[in-house]
């Protein structure tokens, strides 16, 4: 059987299970692919041996009737996963040679459930951006191509997106602060869901803003996603954060009937100067959940205006005090002193060498916000505009909206090095659809919708109730029929 690095989850556990085929052959697929895939620049840590050690006890597993659905499932794990004896660097020069001696809850649970670990994926440094050129490893490319010109994959799980969408691997984690998984999702076609913050461990996961983060899936199909996410969730009594909560079987949650379901669309989101393919996929989305016998309600998120603003204030005020570990004295980079230098000289030169210009410019803005005499002003005004933002969606919830639809992002993926140099707040408005959910600690997918007149993938975002992925997988599932995009990026590289 050629080409099982196209197979999705679903399908390949189907086929091993059956004995048609073997993680191993599932493993050599996706392992022939990624050697062939070097222009994206999506891998960044190799880890062949591993990757063939576990195919081959998952294939005992499966012959022992000892068989998980992501047993013998070759995925990649994002370079922000700490993966013991393996680079994990968060792409980050501050981390380099930095091999863990502990595993994160996520990875391990993947790792116990039988999921084939292929390597570390690419990503913008410690998860900030939205391009994934802020990598110390240069940066993935999207495996669509707009004529001769690479696009970004998104960020900061682009390295994830980019490997899903080229069939590297069958699925990857990512995490989401701000739309890290969405985003990029959408950029390349491909399924992506943050789930409820606290629905997966945050533990061993090199944090960026802790009260925003979240592990997820991406996948090649919603079916996938929710293969997958059963997997990755669990309470974990390390991750304080982490909801005891049993974890349902999401799978069976995807019966195809949402009728009586009432979806909102947020008055707010039609922004001035939206793209108009957007603005047409969005109503389209809106009339495929009509007719499948949803109820379509027009809903106000009067806050909306100010979630970007509010973010950018916490986010990295969080991160100004995550990142105050990086010194150079323990592990990773450390800077060359001169003569006279003393532990101060060696925070300075470190942490200069070792981050990189946007890392930097979210550590100072959150210093700022975070000082003496701007801590009112700033972060704290903030923290209120997000509660204020969070009682807009349990105000929408309470009045009976079982989810939320809108547009993942702005526009399809755009060139790489036509953002990264220019005025950063035009970066940042990539985020303008995706970070209220981060705000709220929502559960939200991104669906490829369709194809833009360049022949780019748009995607579509639902928003759930916390802690009902199950039913906002359903919905996406609905939303995924109904659009039937297929489509796939034609290989070049």
């Amino acid at each position: 059987m050629s080409d099982l690095n196209k197979l999705t989850i679903a399908e390949a556990r189907d086929l091993l299970r059956a004995g048609d085929v073997t993680s191993v052959a599932l493993t050599e697929a996706c392992l022939a692919a990624i050697e062939g895939a070097g222009k994206l620049n999506a891998f960044v840590h190799h880890t062949p041996d591993i990757a063939l050690e576990r195919s081959k006890a998952a294939d005992a597993r499966i012959e022992a009737g000892d068989a998980p659905a992501m047993c013998g499932i070759p995925v990649g794990i994002k370079d922000l996963f700490c993966t013991v004896g393996v680079p994990s660097q968060a792409a980050s020069r501050i981390l380099e040679g930095f091999k863990p001696e502990y595993e994160s809850t996520v990875s391990a649970q993947l790792r116990d459930s039988g999921a084939v670990m292929l390597g570390k994926l690419n990503m913008d440094e410690f998860a900030m951006g939205s391009s994934n050129e802020s990598s110390v490893y240069g940066n993935a490319v999207n495996p669509w191509k707009d004529g001769a010109r690479e696009l970004t994959p998104g960020g900061s799980s682009g390295g994830s997106a980019a490997a899903v969408a080229a069939d590297l691997c069958l699925a990857a984690t990512g995490t989401d602060t701000g739309g890290s998984i969405r985003q990029p999702a959408a950029f390349t076609g491909t399924v992506g869901i943050k789930p409820t913050y606290g629905r997966c461990s945050r533990w061993g996961i090199v944090a960026f803003a802790s009260s925003l983060d979240q592990a997820g899936p991406m996948t090649k199909t919603v079916r996938d996603a929710a293969i997958m996410l059963e997997a990755m969730c669990g309470h974990d009594p390390k991750d304080s954060t982490s909801a005891d909560l049993p974890v349902p079987d999401f799978e069976s949650m995807l019966t195809g009937d949402i009728r009586g379901q009432k979806i909102g669309i947020p008055r707010e989101y039609r922004m001035d100067g939206m793209n108009a393919e957007i603005v047409a996929l969005w109503d389209k989305g809106a009339e495929m959940l009509r007719d499948a016998g949803a109820e379509i309600v027009d809903i106000s998120l009067p806050h909306t205006k100010y979630a970007l603003p509010a973010y950018y204030v916490i986010a990295p005020a969080e991160a100004s005090s995550n990142l105050a570990r990086y010194d150079g004295v323990r592990y990773g980079h450390r800077a060359k002193l001169g003569p006279g230098d003393g532990i101060t000289q060696l925070y300075e030169k470190t942490r200069a060498e070792g981050f990189g210009p946007e890392v930097q410019r979210r550590v100072m803005i959150g210093t700022y916000v975070l000082s003496a005499g701007f801590y009112d002003a700033y972060y704290n005004r903030a923290r209120k505009v997000r509660t204020l933002i969070k009682r807009d969606f349990e105000q929408a919830f309470a009045a009976g909206i079982d989810a939320i639809l809108t547009p993942a992002t702005p526009s399809s993926a755009f060139g790489l090095g036509e953002m990264a140099e220019a005025d950063p707040v035009q970066m940042y408005l990539n985020d303008v659809f995706t970070v209220t959910v981060n705000l709220a600690g929502l559960p939200g997918i991104s669906v490829p919708a369709g194809l833009d007149a360049k022949g780019l993938p748009l995607g579509l975002q639902l928003i759930g109730r916390p802690w009902e992925e199950g039913a906002l997988l359903r919905t996406a599932h609905v939303l995924e029929s109904a659009t039937g995009f297929v489509s796939k990026p034609s290989k070049w590289w």
